[in-house]
Parts: structure tokens; C-alpha cells; sequence
């Protein structure tokens, strides 16, 4: 059911935010005669009961058990969120905190892993954050040196700075000058060129070499082939703070636990929900089964990308419980995004 102001008046809308807000701080069922007081709204509480069961039969919010108070339930949390919730400004300790985090480290992964660890000590849950994913990788250099046992050593370097290590197996032992004669080759080739249009032109020139029978390309090619075969770079995500959970009632249980810290392990859910945060600007959250994934059926997910010369690149982002004080969590996962894509970005010197 899609709801919307529209579909409620004015006091049930209140009403709605105050019990939302005051489950969000206790963490137990809230009750009429909460909801009368809290709500400044001078109703009696028999009026109150007949708004809840509005608010019931609306999807909004549902009793547990047997008890005598309500919870609010997916629906109501995504009204509340859209709709309803004051977002608070950043502390101005913990934004120079985030600050002085960032700008400790000079290395991008050694960011990514302290921003990871911020935004969990700042919220207190599971902090994660993509490494960098860029559409467009382009080939700057490459070097092979010989190993021991027909292997082969191979530095890449990939846009501007990003310097990635593989050790491939051939199938001949290589000295180090035809090593070299294979790198200048292949350098020649293309340097410059986006990796994608390199892997595929490969393919294209395997060939042609082959017909040609020139065998010191033909093995520089092969070469390369190995090293730019699908999985030299996985995209992942650093993730902190993750034991935070266990501390969350409503996350305690030992199987749902067990699935999530699964789910974390494979990683495969966790870096499907961040893509999906990626094709969209500005913070974004899941909530609860939004995600679409079992294990986070009692969580929820804040996120936003963060932007590196102007590109999305990742993601950071905040796993908590359901029941989390979104009107923190929100602004903490903006700036903090915002002040690590800015930490990434390149620095420039005047002359």
C-alpha cells in the first residue's frame, strides 16, 4: 500500500511521529497514554486508541504480541523518514573528528578503512564503505619481473596513481629482457587506452598474431591476457564496527545473527544494496525487507555516495537496527560521504 500526507490528516500524522520517535528511543511497544502525553495534542486517550487503529489498518504500525502498545512497522518507518523526521545538524565536535580522521591518512585504501571506523564510532553500528569504483579505467603503465616456478610478477598502474600487483603462471619460464620486450610492447599498444577496450582488444590481436606467427608479441600478449582476465580486481567494501549489533536487542538472536554476519562474510547482498545506492544522488535508505535480502529483514541501511573529480565512485554507508535514530544517522552518513570524497580528491598545488 503507498501512503503519503495526503492519506492522513494532521494529528494522525502527529501522532504517527511521536510514537515512531519514542519506539526509536526506548525500543518498547508505546501505549495511549504515552502517546497523550508525549504528543501535545490534548486528545483523551480513547481518541488516541481509535487514531492507532487508523494508523493499524493502515500498515502503519502493529502490536506485538499481546501487548497494549504499538511499534511502528516498514511502512510507518518509510512515512516517518520521507515525511515526518527533523534532521538534526552534525555536531560540530564529531564533524572536526571526521575531519581530522580523514586528513591523517594519505593512502585512499587507509581513508576508506578510517572513514569505515568513524562513521561506526560516531553511530555506534556497522560502518561500510565501497572502495572506489570508477566506469572508466584506463591503462598507464605496466612492468613484469620474473619468479621463481614459471611465475611472473605484474605492476599496473591505472588512471592516475592506483597501483595494482598480480602474480600470474605461464606456461615457459620468461628471462627478465623478454619481460621487458613484452611490457614495452604491450605498453606501446595501449597505454591510455580504457581497460575494458584493452581486454577486448586483446582477444582481437591474440589472433592476429597468431596468424602472423611473431611469437615474442604472441607471448606478450598471452601475458597480458593472464593479467587482465576477469577477477584481477573485485569490487569490495570495508566494513567496521559490525559486533556493534550485538549489542541491539532486536538483533541478538542467535540465528538472525548468524545469518547476517553470513551475509556480511559473503558480501555478495551487502555490495548489491550499495550499487543500487550508487545510481542515485544524495542519501539513501533501506529499510527493514526493502532491502530484499533476509538477513536484513530487522535492519536498515543509510547511505550515500561519495565522489571523486566529480565522478560516484562509492559508497559509505551505515547498517544498524530499524529502530535507529534516523534523524543522527542521516546527516553523520551525508557529511561524512562528503568530506571523503573530498579527501580523495587529488590535491592540487598553486605554483
Amino acid at each position: 500500500m503507498s501512503l503519503n500526507n495526503q492519506d492522513l490528516n494532521d494529528r494522525s500524522l502527529q501522532l504517527l511521529k511521536t510514537l515512531v520517535e519514542r519506539y526509536i528511543h526506548d525500543g518498547q511497544p508505546v501505549g495511549s497514554r504515552i502517546l497523550s502525553k508525549d504528543s501535545e495534542l490534548n486528545l483523551s486517550p480513547a481518541t488516541i486508541r481509535n487514531v492507532m487503529a487508523d494508523l493499524e489498518d493502515l500498515g502503519l504500525i502493529h502490536s506485538p504480541h499481546t501487548s497494549a502498545g504499538r511499534i511502528p512497522t516498514v511502512s510507518g518507518y518509510r512515512l516517518f523518514v520521507d515525511s515526518l523526521l527533523t534532521v538534526k545538524p552534525i555536531d560540530a565536535k564529531d564533524l572536526a573528528q571526521i575531519s581530522l580522521g580523514l586528513s591523517e591518512n594519505d593512502d585512499p585504501n587507509n581513508m576508506i578503512g578510517a572513514a569505515s571506523r568513524l562513521i561506526s564510532d560516531l553511530t555506534n553500528m556497522a560502518g561500510v564503505v565501497t572502495l572506489p569504483k570508477r566506469e572508466a579505467v584506463y591503462l598507464r603503465h605496466i612492468e613484469f619481473l620474473p619468479l621463481s616456478h614459471n611465475r611472473v610478477l605484474v605492476i599496473f598502474v591505472t588512471n592516475e596513481q592506483e597501483v595494482h600487483n598480480k602474480v600470474i603462471h605461464t606456461d615457459k619460464v620468461f628471462s627478465a629482457a623478454e619481460l621487458q620486450q613484452a611490457a614495452n610492447y604491450l605498453n606501446s599498444l595501449y597505454a591510455g587506452h580504457n581497460l575494458a577496450a584493452v581486454k577486448s582488444a586483446l582477444l582481437k590481436d591474440l589472433q592476429l598474431e597468431q596468424e602472423r606467427t611473431n611469437q615474442a608479441m604472441l607471448d606478450a600478449l598471452k601475458i597480458a591476457k593472464l593479467t587482465f582476465e576477469a577477477g584481477h580486481q573485485k569490487d569490495d567494501y570495508v566494513l567496521s564496527g559490525e559486533t556493534n549489533l550485538m549489542g541491539f536487542s532486536e538483533l541478538s538472536n542467535r540465528d538472525h545473527l548468524r545469518s547476517l554476519f553470513e551475509a556480511f562474510s559473503h558480501k555478495s547482498d551487502v555490495i548489491h544494496l550499495l550499487d543500487q545506492s550508487m545510481k542515485a544522488d544524495g542519501v539513501q535508505i533501506f529499510i527493514g525487507k526493502e532491502s530484499g535480502y533476509q538477513a536484513f529483514d530487522q535492519c536498515s541501511l543509510v547511505t550515500s555516495s561519495y565522489s571523486v573529480n566529480d565522478e560516484i565512485v562509492g559508497v559509505l554507508g551505515v547498517i544498524g537496527p530499524t529502530r535507529m535514530a534516523y534523524e543522527k544517522i542521516i546527516p553523520y552518513v551525508d557529511v561524512t560521504a562528503k568530506l571523503l570524497g573530498a579527501a580523495l580528491n587529488p590535491k592540487t598545488t598553486t605554483p
